[in-house]
């Protein structure tokens, strides 16, 4: 049975050529443009993944869905196989928690984190009448990689602020590849590009001593940030209903993204229509291991938890 016969019987139909094209996008955003794409794809398969929701607003699960280069219908039918995911699955109840508990003894499979982990106590969380403490550990344990996505499942973000002490999955987790993916919310970019290379690759992309990727944590905000020559020239915003200010640097205004590693500025969000301080909203720093908590207040200028930032 050829490919794309194959590919239709499996509900979607995606021709090679569309395949190839979107592993290469994901790909070149991380650098990966000497691969032999036509192999990789073969290879590539449909392994399973398993996706948990902890503490979270789903945020990061939306911002996935609403990418469009590559399409998430695509990689949801052709390219993985999501064995759980409170979102998009169509099952529910027993069924759905069945199927969790099938891939957990199966082993072997990508483990998707969304969300945090309550720390304080562990009814703060149930999910199927079980903490979801629990449920995770015993995922993680049997996984092949874990993707954290967002700020939440990586560093406790917000909910690491709050009475539940959320925390990451490298809080409660080690001795497994790990891969954070921060963000209030992620890139869809970040999921896609880290997820593609280690389908190819088996192993995940270069981290920094965050567990970021370094192809899209290498760099702070603020050295390409389009306002930067208005911070040279000392032009900052101090009146958001001041035309003659328009474009003045957002530092007086609490803006975080001199000390926030992201390729927010490079790259753009939305297929590159716009990013936070473009659009008028200081860095909140919201990729970095000291947010939310440490950043707070947000929009204070050079506060960081213990003291000004130098």
């Amino acid at each position: 049975m050829d490919k794309e016969k194959e590919n239709f019987i499996h509900g979607v139909f995606i021709d090679r050529r569309s395949f190839l094209k979107m592993t290469a996008a994901a790909a070149a955003a991380l650098g990966l443009g000497s691969l032999s794409w036509p192999d990789s794809a073969e290879a590539a398969g449909k392994p399973a993944v398993l996706w948990l929701h902890g503490q979270e607003c789903t945020g990061c699960t939306e911002s996935v869905l609403s990418a469009l280069d590559p399409d998430p219908r695509d990689v949801i039918l052709d390219v993985v196989s999501i064995r759980y995911h409170e979102t998009i699955m169509a099952a529910s109840g027993y069924v759905a928690e069945e199927a969790l508990e099938a891939t957990i003894l199966e082993g072997n499979y990508v483990l998707v984190m969304e969300g945090s982990i309550p720390n304080a106590d562990d009814r703060y969380l149930y999910v199927a009448g079980k903490p979801l403490r629990i449920t995770f550990l015993e995922a993680a344990q049997n996984a092949a990689a874990i993707i954290a996505i967002g700020a939440c499942a990586t560093y406790g973000g917000i909910n690491g602020a709050t009475v539940t002490r959320g925390l990451g999955v490298s809080d409660l987790v080690s001795g497994k590849p790990i891969v954070n993916l921060p963000g209030c919310p992620l890139k869809p970019t970040w999921f896609y590009g880290t997820l593609l290379y280690y389908l190819n690759n088996g192993t995940l992309p270069p981290l920094d001593s965050d567990l970021r990727p370094l192809a899209y944590f290498s760099r702070k905000v603020h050295q390409d940030c389009p306002r930067r020559f208005n911070f040279m020239q000392k032009n900052f915003l101090t009146d958001w209903n001041d035309p003659a200010q328009e474009g003045y640097c957002l530092f007086l205004k609490g803006c975080k993204g001199r000390w926030t590693r992201s390729d927010c500025s490079l790259t753009l969000w939305n297929e590159g229509a716009n990013t936070c301080i473009k659009s008028n909203a200081p860095c909140a720093g919201c990729t970095e291991a000291v947010f939310y908590d440490g950043f707070s207040p947000l929009y204070t200028n050079g506060v960081i938890k213990g003291g000004m930032i130098p």
